[in-house]
Parts: structure tokens; sequence; C-alpha cells
């Protein structure tokens, strides 16, 4: 079954009985409940939101990607379950014993993947991608020739072709904004599923910062990100200009996690997809297969 995303951004008082998550309106008073099991990402975007100690201890319970947002109504910050999977200290132990080939190894396979998934939704704005596809067959283990990063600067000067000067940057000019917030949900779902697989966030293959709790989650996201940069393109080709972040874009954003892929040759739901990757990542440190599965975008 694929797991609700819920988005409170009105005052709102939430609770739980009989493992059911209840909202309550301050402002109607009206009462409705949801099954907590149902709920894989909750996004709380309202300074006026009260939430129980007891709802947040079984939404982590359940493994929920729980989201805080600030007075921006930009993601600020992400819980998630300390214990997530009934072998997760062999697992754990698993992924500190990687080599660095290993590594480095599943570190090609991903930006070689990414960069594949940008010339598709390049190739489907009708932009020449043969370099693209070249440098994504280049790619070396551990992207020795920083083939990544060529294919960013092609990939982002192409992409958004109402704005030829755009820039990917975190507190750049929109789309930048949207971009963000549909990469702080990606990121959610990956991390949520990585510690649903037994491993540990924190350790990444390729990114390393002593101020990140989630590298990991920033490195498997990678292949991913272009599916949350087709959905802000759709939201650009039809608002042009008019980009500061609407409830109808978040409303874009929020479908994300139930966005069809291919992986492995099959549809999936994203959130689901995510599930394969990470189990098979798990898979590669534990030493039982040597590829990590990713989505083709088509």
């Amino acid at each position: 079954m694929i797991k609700r995303t819920l988005y409170f951004g009105n005052p709102a008082y939430l609770k739980t009985k009989d493992e059911q998550l209840v909202f309550e309106s301050p402002e109607t008073g009206d009462l409705k409940t949801l099954p907590i099991e149902d709920i894989g990402v909750l996004i709380l975007d309202h300074q006026q939101i009260t939430i129980s100690q007891a709802l947040i201890a079984k939404l982590l319970a359940n493994n929920v990607a729980f989201i805080t947002c600030d007075n921006t109504h930009h993601p600020t910050g992400l819980l998630l379950n300390l214990d997530g999977n009934t072998l997760q200290s062999a697992k754990f132990q698993a992924q500190i014993d990687a080599t660095v080939p290993l590594k480095k190894q599943l570190w090609q396979q991903t930006v070689s993947c990414k960069i594949n998934n940008q010339a598709t939704l390049l190739e489907n704005c009708r932009v020449p991608v043969k370099n693209m596809r070249n440098w994504s067959a280049e790619v070396k283990s551990g992207d020795s020739d920083n083939h990544e990063a060529q294919a960013a600067v092609y990939y982002w000067k192409n992409l958004f072709q109402l704005f030829p000067d755009f820039k990917r940057e975190r507190d750049g000019l929109p789309p930048n904004n949207l971009l963000n917030y549909g990469y702080a949900i990606l990121r959610a779902i990956v991390a949520r599923n990585i510690v649903a697989s037994g491993m540990l966030p924190t350790l990444g293959i390729f990114h390393k910062n002593q101020y990140n709790a989630y590298c990991l989650a920033d490195d498997i996201m990678e292949p991913y990100r272009p599916y949350v940069d087709s959905v802000v393109l759709n939201i650009v080709n039809l608002n042009g200009n008019f980009l500061a972040l609407t409830p109808n874009m978040k409303k874009e954003l929020l479908n994300i996690p139930a966005m069809d892929v291919i992986i492995n040759d099959e549809k999936s739901p994203l959130m689901v997809a995510v599930q394969k990757t990470t189990a098979s990542l798990a898979k590669c440190f534990e030493g039982k297969q040597r590829k990590i599965l990713y989505p083709e975008l088509i």
C-alpha cells in the first residue's frame, strides 16, 4: 500500500486515539481521524499547530517522516525513527564496514543514473543531450573526472527555457524555491526508507559533512531529483514568472511520493521505488549484490 503524505497548512490540534491521528480545527471544531499506519510523510506548515507528544511517538514508531516548516513555509526540520529494522545492528555494521572501492562503485552508479535521468528530461524538452549521454557512460569509479558537475552546468542552463539565466542556488531566485520544497519532500522519503532498510542516514557513500545528519539520503536521492525537476518544470510552464510558493503549487509538489516511475522494468509509485532502492543498497553493503536499483526516467 502507498503511504499517504499529509500536509497541514492551517491552525490545528493534532493528537492520537486508538492508533489514529486525530485532527481538530480550532476554527470550526471539526474532528477528523486517519490510521497512523497509513501515513508515510507528515508536513506541519503553520505556526499555530499544536501536536501531542503521544502522537509524535506513535508517528515515529510507525516510521513516519515528520517534517516541520518555518515561518517562510519552507521545510526546516525532519524527525525519523531510530529503530526502523529488526536486523538494524547487523545492517549498521555492514554499512560501517563498507570498503572505499565499494563506495566509489556505488557512487559511479548513482552519478551515471542521475545524468541519464537529467538527459531524458532535457530530451523531453527537445534539448540535444548527446554530450550528457556520453558523460553518463564515461563516469569512472568515484566520478573522479567530476562528470556530475559538468552535466549539472549544461542541465541547469537548458532546463528552464523561460529563465535562460537560471542558476541552481538554494537561496537563489525562483524557481529555486520550488526545487527546495520538492527536494525536501524527496529527502524525507529517502531518509525514511534508509532507516526502514536498517541503515544509518548519516553515513554517506560520497557526501561527507559533520554537520549533515542525512549524508546517505543526499547520496541516494540524486537519481530521483529529475522527477522533482519535472514537476517544477510543469509548474514553471503553467505559471511563467509568477512563482511565489502558492497552495496549489505545494499541492503539486506533495504529489511527488505518488508519481509513477519505472524501476527494474516495472512501474511503481516513487515512494515504493525508493524502498526498492534502499533495500538494494543494504544488500550491496552486505555483499549480496553489486548494483543499486535506481529508477529510469522516460
